[in-house]
């Protein structure tokens, strides 16, 4: 059985043996298609702050956001991390949460690892709910700089101030940082690359980067539009970094609602027609 958005809009739900807490606004499933948020690396529902009720009010849609295991107020996560973790999570969780949020039509829109884990998705499993993708600073393969920015941050968690940021919005912020930072750091995950999920993407897609992001360059950008079957549009943000959703949060909210306008009445049109 689905949840009730209107009489559960947050709590928890259970998935592969983990109490995974969630957070819903705007209309149900039943009224209006879904954004559904996935979060970086780090993140968590708490973190995306503002977030979803901007997209709520920009686009008309509902959205719904899960924190992952060992993330926010979710279950623990087993440690270390599988250096497959991103696809595990697509392949394994994604699926059953989209079942408990009662998704009929959605937007996958993810941030970071989170953007990974919906591109996964979109390129490995036939779900017809899933009818477009907005990815923002997504990873399809290592870089030296990103895996440089990502050792820094060790640095800033032992001693400087992440872990207490991070322990405002995490029920384990070790968990969540050293589940995170442990996986990228191996040596072995250097020739982690999951490019090849483009290439079945048969669904609009719109991919957003900031031009500064320490941890991705534009070449993520550039091997979606080299490989990509379906319609894509793309918006590269000057002066931004890691999270074009705050640092340029007006170019980024305008983007996000041009796309799924257009997506919304394609799918009007399509239904016209059949």
């Amino acid at each position: 059985m689905s949840i009730d958005w209107k009489s559960a809009p947050q709590g928890q739900i259970e998935v592969d043996g983990a109490a995974l807490e969630y957070r819903c606004l705007g209309p149900a499933p039943v009224e209006a298609p879904t954004l559904f948020l996935l979060h970086e690396g780090l993140g968590s529902v708490a973190q995306w702050k503002d977030v979803p009720e901007r997209l709520a009010a920009v686009t008309g849609f509902g959205v719904f956001a899960y924190s992952r295991a060992g993330y926010g107020g979710s279950s623990a996560a087993n440690l270390p991390r599988p250096l497959d973790f991103q696809t595990r999570e697509a392949l394994d969780v994604l699926g059953p949460v989209l079942d408990a949020a009662g998704i009929r039509q959605t937007v996958l829109l993810g941030h970071s690892d989170g953007a990974t884990i919906a591109a996964i998705y979109a390129g490995s499993v036939s779900d017809m709910r899933v009818r477009g993708l907005i990815l923002i600073a997504p990873h399809f393969f290592t870089e030296p700089q990103g895996l440089s920015a990502i050792a820094a941050a060790k640095l800033a968690y032992v001693g400087g101030d992440l872990k207490p940021k991070l322990a405002r919005y995490h029920r384990d912020p070790d968990m969540a940082f050293y589940g995170w930072h442990d996986v990228w750091t191996d040596p072995a995950y250097a020739a982690w690359n999951v490019a090849d999920v483009i290439d079945h993407w048969r669904i609009p897609v719109l991919a957003i980067q900031g031009r500064n992001d320490p941890y991705g360059s534009l070449a993520q950008i550039t091997e979606i539009e080299d490989r990509i079957y379906s319609p894509v549009e793309t918006l590269i943000l000057d002066g931004c970094g890691h999270a074009p959703q705050f640092e340029c949060a007006a170019q980024t909210d305008a983007a996000i609602a041009e796309f799924c306008a257009r997506l919304h009445r394609l799918e009007q049109q399509q239904v016209a027609f059949a």
